[in-house]
């Protein structure tokens, strides 16, 4: 198991930075989204919005890998729950894959909040649980799965160019 997570202060304000959380796929900084179905969406007692949704992934793993995991199959299915307390000003996004459970899961925790000293900028807290089961070189891959998130983190943090 390979446990990864970091830390970003965007330089928008909560409001902005959810809005544009909510439409970031699919995007061409990560291609790897092909696309993205809202399965259910909808507002609980206290106003929260509650949203379900499938993203399809095409991985484009390398051959070695492939050779490794025993499958050629790249595309796969994420499922994605997110929940947006507008009085709280709190966005929680959990996501897992559903393709591949065999071989590999990730599960992926963000939180969405405004910065505690300025209200101006929001605060983004990430983590994830990567772990491949059954095979050889299994730290191996989780490592090379935590470097593609941590990657791709990054990529978002690198185009807020208001931080």
């Amino acid at each position: 198991m390979k446990i990864w997570s970091s830390e970003h202060v965007f330089g928008h304000p909560w409001d902005t930075v959810i809005k544009a959380a909510m439409r970031k796929y699919p995007n061409p900084m990560n291609p790897c989204v092909v696309g993205v179905d809202v399965i259910d969406r909808s507002l609980d007692n206290q106003g929260r919005l509650h949203s379900h949704r499938l993203l399809s992934t095409e991985w484009g793993l390398p051959s070695i890998v492939k050779a490794i995991l025993g499958t050629s199959r790249t595309l796969t299915y994420i499922k994605e729950h997110s929940v947006v307390d507008p009085v709280e000003k709190k966005m929680e996004l959990c996501s897992t894959n559903i393709t591949l459970t065999n071989l590999v899961s990730v599960d992926e925790r963000l939180v969405y909040m405004p910065h505690p000293e300025n209200p101006e900028k929001t605060v983004l807290t990430q983590e994830a649980i990567i772990t491949v089961k059954g095979v050889s070189l299994s730290s191996y891959l989780e490592s090379l799965m935590a470097n593609t998130i941590s990657s791709n983190a990054r990529k978002v943090c690198f185009f807020d160019s208001n931080s």
